[in-house]
């Protein structure tokens, strides 16, 4: 671990952990250790953390609040860079909002509710931060965020911070440049809202976070959406129609309440949810010639 020590003089000893269980900071609560984990709370702790990265040959990741991840058993022989609540400043600014990459999405829509700004009620109940919700494009209810995001800031392979117009940031389904770039990390995120009435805002977003009640297996361990919705097709029906809602492989199980989740029903492994998720895909392709896609980022392994 001597390599990760020169962290020490970047950052405070509370924002460094060594051998830190993966388990405890992605929303499917399975995975074994990292090396080490970083959490900076400044775009010039992150710059300073990939240039001794960069200069020390330290292979890294960027996580935010870990809800679109599996890390494996074996755990990551890497540095976690996580972009926490520590990086997590708001400002609001007239009908825009600017929010730093670790804040919570639905903190994010709280924020904008406070303040009557109508446009984000699709993302209140988005389990992800702002910086993993405009690396995938995160979406709910009709609603992306390539909707509502009008710049971004990130740091490049060098360490430079640039902004770009959100048009420019390649949103597509559950995709955008910094999929294509994983040694960018998205910093902050500037939203265009428009002014509405705070009780309408409150409604719509009531309504969507009892639906979401209703139809996703919230009260348990999970990662979102496991797949991509394939083109002309619904997941949840497709894993329905193989016969395999509630099946089980370990810990591991396809929502009883929407089959296209997967749980943690109670002590899984990332074995468990891997072997599930192919043996999903598996009978999809045989009954249907579909070809899932996974969502989720896997790390580890190596």
């Amino acid at each position: 671990m001597d390599k990760y020590k020169g962290l020490e003089e970047i950052l405070s000893k509370d924002s460094i952990k060594y051998n830190e269980p993966m388990k405890k900071h992605t929303t499917m609560r399975v995975g074994g250790p990292c090396d080490c984990m970083v959490e900076p709370s400044s775009i010039e702790e992150i710059q300073k953390i990939l240039e001794y990265a960069r200069k020390n040959n330290i292979k890294y990741y960027v996580i935010g609040n870990g809800s679109n991840l599996l890390v494996k058993d074996e755990g990551v022989n890497a540095l976690i860079i996580k972009i926490s609540n520590k990086f997590s400043t708001v400002e609001v600014n007239g009908e825009h909002i600017k929010a730093y990459s670790g804040c919570s999405v639905p903190k994010l829509s709280q924020i904008a509710k406070e303040n009557s700004l109508s446009g984000l009620e699709f993302a209140c109940g988005i389990p992800g931060s702002v910086g993993g919700g405009i690396r995938m494009n995160a979406g709910a209810y009709g609603s992306e965020m390539v909707n509502v995001v009008e710049k971004v800031g990130f740091l490049d392979e060098n360490g430079n911070l640039n902004e770009i117009d959100g048009k420019d940031a390649n949103f597509t389904y559950r995709h955008s440049m910094f999929v294509e770039n994983p040694e960018y990390v998205v910093v902050y995120a500037i939203y265009k809202l428009q002014k509405g009435n705070k009780e309408e805002i409150s409604r719509v977003m009531e309504e969507n976070m009892n639906s979401r009640k209703q139809k996703q297996p919230i009260e348990y361990p999970n990662f979102g959406s496991v797949f991509k919705r394939p083109e002309g097709y619904f997941v949840g029906k497709l894993v329905d129609d193989c016969g395999l809602k509630g099946y089980k492989i370990g810990g591991a199980q396809v929502s009883t309440k929407h089959s296209g989740f997967m749980i943690n029903a109670g002590d899984a492994t990332c074995k468990d949810v891997l072997d599930l998720i192919e043996y999903v895909k598996e009978k999809v392709y045989e009954k249907f010639n579909v070809k899932l896609q996974e969502e989720v980022v896997i790390l580890g392994g190596n």
